[in-house]
């Protein structure tokens, strides 16, 4: 438990670069399939990053009634983004 609370922070870094450079990829490209493909790559570490962040909160600190709607509010968004960015991926993906 020890180490996985000591990497818990490279678990939600990680994807927050990626979201950041998938985000700045999508925006600047101008072919639209390969725009959506970027924002559906923003979407899921983006999504993996919520995941994280709700797993976090509702497992590894005291329990309080903020932590778990908070912590449940970013595992819904974070589920969604999941798999609305792997729907878009997949849809993209055959369009190319």
């Amino acid at each position: 438990m020890q180490i996985l609370q000591a990497l818990l922070p490279l678990f939600i870094f990680v994807p927050l670069i990626l979201s950041v450079y998938y985000s700045f990829r999508s925006r600047r490209i101008q072919d639209p399939k390969l725009r959506g493909i970027y924002a559906a790559r923003m979407n899921i570490a983006m999504g993996a990053m919520l995941v994280v962040i709700a797993v976090s909160q509702l497992f590894f600190f005291t329990d309080s009634n903020l932590r778990r709607v908070f912590g449940t509010i970013c595992f819904l968004l974070g589920i969604f983004n999941l798999f609305a960015g792997l729907r878009n991926h997949s849809a993209y993906s055959k369009l190319k």
